[in-house]
């Protein structure tokens, strides 16, 4: 009986032994950063550890951010109501029913500050999951932190405020896209200056691997989104060695590891080049950093093997 193929849910074909000589020697640290944008990863310094949270009302939220950062948390990751993510006022009639759903409501500087009410914004790196409005979520944010008489040059955190990807797989969009890029320029040229620990965009594959794409497609999509940023700010007039310090990536982990693997690595050494071919000099304009998040999986025999 012949044996059968095994192939990856990309349809990549899966090798029954792989050798030295399928293996490369680049280091990690190194560019194309391959094999990591750090020379230690993870050995030298852990990662930040988030549970994403954020539910009813800011006063509950802060509740539950408490719990974690006396549980083991490192950073918080705010999950916002759907009527906040698109622009509308809980009061609002189009918010009925969708208040305080699958996120947290904010509408005002007040809701933020009872939604981080004993927080030191200094002392915690907090990322957002917000698009269309993340210029206002920020601001908030960040004019919180002055309240609370904080060195805003010292805030860290992440906004996901990832446009493209809204048009094409998830939906939370407000504006057209031209304007919507002129948002997202003017956070990085804001940011760059101002808040220079934030990370101005999460460029997010993980909601087009959600909407059914392979994890090829992911890394393709999301890297075409990524390139367009850096485009349209280059095209504002930014420094790329600037503004893409500061640019960081979200992707999904389905269950096979070895795919996963190679997508990540491939993701940091095309981003390298890419950042490169656009004029980027410096290390740290090239490197590919990201969070990733697992996914959804269906599997089906059938589909997998042949």
């Amino acid at each position: 009986m012949a044996d059968k193929k095994v192939t990856t849910d990309s349809g990549i074909e899966i090798q029954k032994l792989y050798t030295e000589a399928q293996v490369d020697h680049e280091l990690p640290g190194q560019f194309p950063f391959t094999r990591g944008v750090h020379e230690g990863m993870y050995r030298d310094k852990a990662w930040t550890m988030r549970q994403y949270a954020g539910f009813s009302t800011a006063e509950a939220s802060n509740e539950r951010y408490h719990f974690l950062l006396n549980n083991g948390v490192t950073g918080l990751s705010v999950a916002f109501d759907l009527p906040t993510q698109i622009g509308y006022d809980s009061d609002d009639q189009m918010s009925r029913g969708e208040v305080g759903k699958v996120g947290v409501a904010i509408d005002t500087i007040e809701d933020m500050e009872r939604l981080f009410k004993g927080i030191n914004l200094e002392n915690v790196s907090t990322s957002m999951t917000i698009n269309a409005s993340a210029f206002i979520l920020l601001a908030f944010y960040v004019a919180l932190a002055k309240r609370q008489g904080a060195d805003i040059k010292k805030i860290s955190g992440t906004i996901q405020n990832d446009i493209l990807k809204e048009y094409a797989a998830r939906g939370t969009y407000i504006y057209p896209p031209k304007p919507s890029m002129r948002l997202i320029t003017d956070i990085f040229a804001y940011c760059s200056q101002e808040v220079p620990k934030w990370n101005t965009i999460s460029i997010s594959g993980y909601h087009i691997r959600e909407a059914g794409s392979t994890a090829v497609q992911e890394l393709a999509f999301t890297l075409a989104n990524g390139k367009a940023y850096l485009q349209a700010a280059i095209d504002k007039g930014l420094d790329i060695n600037v503004f893409a310090k500061r640019l960081s990536f979200f992707f999904n982990a389905h269950n096979h590891l070895f795919e996963e693997v190679a997508k990540f690595r491939a993701a940091r050494r095309m981003w390298a080049h890419i950042t490169k071919d656009l004029g980027a000099t410096q290390a740290e304009a090239q490197k590919l950093r990201f969070h990733t998040q697992t996914g959804g999986e269906y599997f089906d025999s059938s589909a997998t093997y042949e």
